[in-house]
């Protein structure tokens, strides 16, 4: 390690020319990092919702739509402005009529359709023009359009990172010794942050939430390991230079720093064996933040402390943060009271915590500061009714199965109303796929009979329905788009020649039935869409689901089934969560205790540590009960990993001192002393975390960031104040439990003690007070009085030769 430890001191300056060169390649290559703004990414492969999504995507259209409110508006002036915009450019069409569902309360709400794919630009460009045009109204929009999600976070992320920064300098100040040694924390960090961001489009796409909140997490989870090496090269500074205490510092630190991380990074890999992937995508993303983090402590941190270290010298004062002998003092006033009252406390938050009110969509969550399209969205729901939107997925090719689907599921109270290829009214009260014969589509389209019989004869041919031409196409049925739409290629061939208002009739038919086509029916399913009377999230809901799953399944036995919307969505999370919630809180506790394990040497202390931060953990998520706030569920499984392995910090440093000073004083000083000298490292580590947490939860507007930040500070509150006024009375009081449990590792290491004559033959360190006679090659600490038959001795001074 000391070897190690002066290359990379000795060559500081190669090592800033090299991240000089890292750290303009990351700026450049941030811009590289492609964000998921939908949950629904991460859903399981196998999850039949994500199944379903896969499949609309590959089988359907889904044109740009977006809902424009225009406020304070009569009901003549809206008609008027529905007649423009759907004259628009770019417009496919506008739903507006005097239903609640479009006007009330003085507002008018449009559903606009544009003529585009939704991820086509020309959508953003066609509702820009329908914007600019009423810029005059009160309007209010609501649209999956653009990123603007995606903007909203990245706006309110730099107002976040910017508070936190003042938040960490005046901790930081507030703890340190030295005014110079808060540069060299905050370059040192800087460029751990840079490196991670930079390197992230390795990952591919990396989730919203894991963009958002990667850095500041990073901050709050790693600072604390350039606050021991810089702490260490303080202490070694006071008896070497500059360089030689960099040197002993860091190498002192790596192994210091590297046990310290692994109760984090431990914590972090529960997540990677969620089966809702956007645990797995924060786990990598905030590893590799922490793995950053120490690089940039053990290569770039120890030359800034050769640069900055003269100045470290010139720029102290005294310590900002007083002694609490009072806290040990009541710590040890009450060790035969707190720790059965924390059982007690402990046993009812794992009650209560499995009520904690965890919701699966984002219909029910209420953020302290709402967004453009949250209120937006806010006023169309408190202004128009509103329907739950459900796509149903069926094999393709039966419309009669469909229609009677579509009928069963109409006549059901939960349905406000339904939609699909089957029971869409095209002309003279015919749905889209009613069996029209040749005369029938002559009355329709108002050509000659003659005519119809011709393109009837031609489809029959196409089709190989030649039975009908045996016997005669007056009485062949064939659904009427299908009809319509070979009509009018047979009139753009040049078969058949219309007059030119009737073309114009067929073509705009045959449009709508395009696109209406291209929206419900696909090479291998077809899609129905259904409005329904529950709100998006909810038992109720979910069971529905799977009830209209059963009543397709009944039409189509043998064949694939979809139920895919925001509700099935919110389904999925839940049946994901009731899997996870098991296995993160398994997972971080088994690696922590391992980690714990081989720290102690003893089997009773993890137990207690661990008890204790999962106490907090089960407090921490007790509180929404009694708040009646909504969580969003996946805040529950980040903030319990980073919980368990994080804030278990807390608890190691107490338990690590107690141990220490037990040996050396009485019980009550020992505490005291502990308490002394671990509550800076606390406070510095803690209030950072709780910090940025809280900050998270009241400054970003999006549900998931929300509830992480707001679930995170809370748990580190609350896990500070169970080390610091809980975990001394465990320990106390424990203290047989922990000694009976203890146990040795096996040391490679073998001690041996001699006098007189002896031979020694290995590789060996220690001290030898005698006279030496043989072949040497080893490094000497101390003074040397040697003749020297060959070789030389190097270094030592101007007396060595």
């Amino acid at each position: 390690m000391t070897k190690l430890a002066a290359f990379i001191v000795d060559k500081r300056n190669l090592v800033f020319l090299l991240m000089g060169i890292m750290l303009a390649f990351s700026v450049i290559s941030r811009n590289w990092v492609q964000v998921e703004n939908d949950l629904t990414a991460y859903l399981p492969e196998t999850s039949e919702t994500r199944k379903g999504l896969d499949v609309m995507a590959e089988q359907f259209t889904t044109f740009g739509s977006a809902q424009l409110m225009v406020a304070n508006v009569t009901y003549e002036r809206a008609r008027e402005i529905a007649d423009e915009i759907a004259a628009t450019d770019g417009v496919q069409g506008v739903t507006f009529d005097d239903s609640t569902d479009h006007y009330n309360n003085v507002s008018a709400l449009y559903d606009i359709t544009f003529n585009y794919p939704e991820e086509d630009e020309r959508c953003l460009d066609a509702l820009n023009a329908v914007l600019d045009r009423y810029a005059a109204y009160d309007t209010y929009l609501s649209t999956s359009l653009g990123n603007q999600l995606a903007e909203i976070i990245a706006s309110e992320v730099s107002v976040i990172m910017v508070i936190v920064a003042i938040i960490v300098v005046s901790v930081l100040v507030l703890t340190s010794q030295t005014y110079a040694e808060i540069p060299v924390l905050g370059l040192t960090f800087i460029s751990a942050m840079v490196l991670n961001m930079g390197t992230n489009f390795l990952l591919g796409k990396i989730s919203f939430v894991s963009n958002s909140v990667t850095s500041i997490l990073q901050l709050a989870l790693s600072l604390d390991y350039a606050v021991i090496l810089c702490n260490r090269f303080k202490e070694e500074h006071q008896t070497l230079p500059v360089r030689e205490a960099a040197i002993a510092a860091l190498s002192k630190g790596i192994p210091e720093i590297g046990a310290s991380s692994l109760t984090t990074i431990g914590g972090l890999v529960a997540m990677l064996f969620m089966q809702f992937r956007l645990g797995p995508d924060m786990g990598i993303c905030l590893i590799k933040a922490i793995f950053y983090a120490l690089f940039s402590v053990f290569v770039f941190m120890p030359g800034l402390l050769v640069l900055f270290g003269p100045l470290m010298d010139k720029t102290r004062h005294k310590s900002f943060i007083p002694k609490i002998p009072f806290v040990g003092k009541f710590d040890y006033a009450t060790r035969f009271v707190v720790p059965f009252v924390f059982v007690g406390l402990v046993i009812g938050a794992y009650f209560v915590s499995g009520n904690c009110p965890y919701v699966y969509g984002y219909d029910t969550i209420v953020t302290p500061k709402l967004n453009e399209q949250q209120i937006a969205g806010n006023m169309i729901k408190e202004n128009f009714t509103s329907s739950n939107l459900v796509a149903l997925v069926v094999p393709s090719g039966d419309y009669e199965k469909e229609r009677a689907i579509l009928d069963t599921l109409d006549a059901m109270p939960e349905v406000d109303r339904t939609m699909g290829l089957s029971n869409i009214e095209a002309m003279d009260g015919y749905t889209l796929t009613d069996r029209l014969t040749p005369r029938q589509f002559a009355e329709l389209a108002d050509v000659d009979y003659e005519v119809a019989q011709l393109v009837y004869t031609a489809y029959a041919t196409e089709n190989g329905n030649y039975g009908k031409l045996v016997s005669g196409v007056a009485n062949y049925g064939v659904p009427l788009i299908d009809m319509f739409l070979y009509v009018c290629d047979y009139i753009d061939q040049g078969y058949v020649t219309l007059s030119d208002e009737q073309t114009e009739t067929l073509n705009g038919a045959a449009e709508q039935m395009r696109n209406g086509k291209l929206q419900l029916q696909g090479e291998d399913f077809s899609r129905m869409l259904l409005y329904l009377n529950l709100p998006e999230s909810g038992d109720e809901t979910y069971a529905f689901t799977d009830t209209i799953a059963e009543i397709a399944q009944e039409q189509y036995p043998d064949g694939r089934i979809y139920v895919v919307g925001n509700s099935t969505n919110a389904y999925e999370f839940k049946k994901s969560f009731a899997r996870d919630n098991v296995v993160v809180s398994v997972m971080s506790i088994l690696i922590v205790l391992v980690v714990l394990l081989f720290t102690f040497k003893s089997a009773g202390m993890p137990v207690l540590l661990i008890l204790v931060i999962q106490g907090s953990i089960w407090i921490n998520f007790s509180i929404p009960v009694f708040t009646h706030v909504d969580l969003f569920f996946i805040a529950y499984l980040i903030v319990s990993s980073i919980q368990m392995g994080a804030n278990i910090d807390y608890a190691i440093v107490i338990a690590s001192r107690y141990t220490e000073l037990q040996h050396t004083m009485e019980p009550k000083e020992a505490v005291i002393e502990t308490m002394n000298f671990a509550f800076p490292t606390i406070l510095t580590s803690g209030s950072i975390l709780a910090s940025a947490g809280f900050i998270l939860g009241q400054i970003s507007s999006e549900g998931t960031i929300v509830g992480i930040g707001q679930s995170l500070g809370r748990g580190t509150i609350i896990s500070i104040i169970l080390v610091m006024f809980a975990l001394p009375q465990i320990l106390l009081i424990g203290g047989r439990v922990i000694e009976k449990t203890s146990f040795s590792v096996p040391n490679a290491l073998k001690h041996r003690e001699a006098r007189g004559h002896m031979v020694v033959d290995g590789v060996v360190r220690g001290t030898i007070n005698g006279t030496v006679t043989g072949i040497m090659h080893a490094t000497v600490e101390g003074e040397a009085d040697l003749e020297l038959l060959s070789g030389s001795v190097e270094g030592g001074g101007n007396d060595a030769t």
